[in-house]
């Protein structure tokens, strides 16, 4: 039998029961719509988090002091003061596996202009900084190494504190004050958003690491040195290194804890990579049960229409109709209702995926091997679930099927 042939007849069976056929596709279109907007959803969320992983620095380690502990009391980490700014020099200059190392203080501050004033965070580092933090900058630069060593009272501003203190005017050039003391604006960031842990980074005056410690905190150790190692195959071996260099730095005898930690962002990264793929799969796997119920609905609907037309089968096998094309017919119209459901399932799932991003404000990344994946699973539903009732229908006796009533 031509196969045109064949879909025209199973159009033509498929329009004589249009609400019929329209609710058994529902299911189809249901399912494969929430298979792409879940997935479009899981996608999204992977990406942000990716973006705000990526957004910390390229490669990144972060070496973290380590904690006190008073008369069985212990502090919790950070609390100890052994991290110095030549433990990141040594860091940078000795290791072959570091590409930058940059020390980093941090405290929190009222930041003031003229009449405007802004509590945020002011963190000291070097030039290095900028560098490891892959963080550029929307209007003039960075200070420079000669800034660091003389102590200067430049200062770099982050969006969210220029917008607080400066609104639309240009704040290059403009003078700050930190705890009374006066500071240049030198640079602005370019904005990077929140962090993984929901931060706004762009909150923030970044200024030389000698001035916070001598100007503004009075201290000589650092919290923070943030590394970068060369590649990311090289950030187990920068962090092994990094461990060594230290301990022997501190003078650490074998067998002691170390007093500090070193963490990699990497590790961090795939952490959370796999989270969102796991998420990625479960949302995808539950959206998939509709299309499953879907299937269910057009094996019930084949199964009402074979017996409906019990008769008309019996009048084609008289005519010369063999079993297998009875069975193709059948099939065929399986087929063309969860083929019909899957184009308009994904015309409604990239709709659906749009309303979510535009309305509830949730990221979304609609990929086209989702719509591959829901289209070919749908044709597949419609295989599996219409081939029973097409044989079945293929086994009918001619004789018994036109005796039917």
């Amino acid at each position: 039998m031509n196969l045109l042939i064949v879909f025209k007849i199973a159009g033509r069976a498929l329009a004589r029961n249009t609400m019929r056929s329209a609710l058994t596709m529902l299911g189809i279109i249901i399912g494969v719509g929430a298979v792409i907007a879940m997935v479009a959803v899981g996608q999204g969320a992977k990406a942000q988090v990716e973006a705000q992983i990526a957004s910390i620095g390229s490669n990144m380690l972060m070496v973290f002091p380590g904690s006190t502990t008073q008369a069985g009391v212990r502090g919790g980490s950070g609390t100890m003061t052994t991290l110095t700014n030549d433990d990141a020099l040594a860091i940078q200059r000795e290791l072959s596996s570091v590409r930058l190392a940059a020390p980093s203080l941090r405290t929190v501050a009222q930041v003031v202009s003229a009449n405007q004033n802004w509590s945020t965070s002011v963190t000291g580092s070097s030039p290095e900084y900028f560098v490891v933090r892959d963080w550029s900058f929307s209007a003039g630069g960075p200070f420079t190494p000669s800034d660091l060593k003389g102590a200067a009272k430049t200062a770099v501003l982050g969006k969210t504190v220029a917008d607080n203190l400066f609104g639309s005017q240009d704040p290059i050039g403009q003078i700050i004050r930190i705890r009374n003391v006066p500071f240049k604006v030198i640079g602005l960031l370019s904005p990077k958003g929140q962090s993984a842990m929901g931060q706004d980074q762009d909150d923030t005056v970044i200024i030389p690491l000698s001035t916070l410690q001598k100007r503004i905190m009075g201290v000589t150790h650092i919290q923070t040195i943030l590394v970068s190692a060369n590649s990311p195959e090289e950030t187990v071996t920068a962090q092994e290194e990094v461990q060594r260099l230290l301990r022997q730095r501190h003078r650490i005898p074998p067998g002691q804890d170390d007093d500090f930690t070193v963490r990699n962002m990497t590790d961090i990264a795939a952490a959370a990579e796999a989270s969102s793929r796991v998420m990625t799969l479960l949302l995808g796997s539950i959206a998939s049960v509709s299309l499953i119920v879907g299937g269910i609905g057009i094996m019930n609907i084949m199964l009402v229409s074979v017996t409906e037309r019990t008769r008309e089968i019996g009048i084609r096998m008289a005519v010369g109709a063999r079993g297998r094309d009875i069975l193709l017919q059948f099939l065929v119209e399986a087929i063309v209702l969860s083929l019909s459901g899957g184009i308009l399932g994904v015309i409604l799932g990239v709709a659906s995926s749009r309303i979510i991003s535009v309305f509830v404000h949730w990221p979304t990344i609609i990929s086209p091997s989702s719509i591959l994946l829901a289209s070919v699973f749908s044709i597949t539903i419609g295989v599996f679930f219409g081939l029973y009732p097409a044989r079945r229908a293929a086994s009918l006796h001619p004789i018994e099927a036109l005796r039917y009533e």
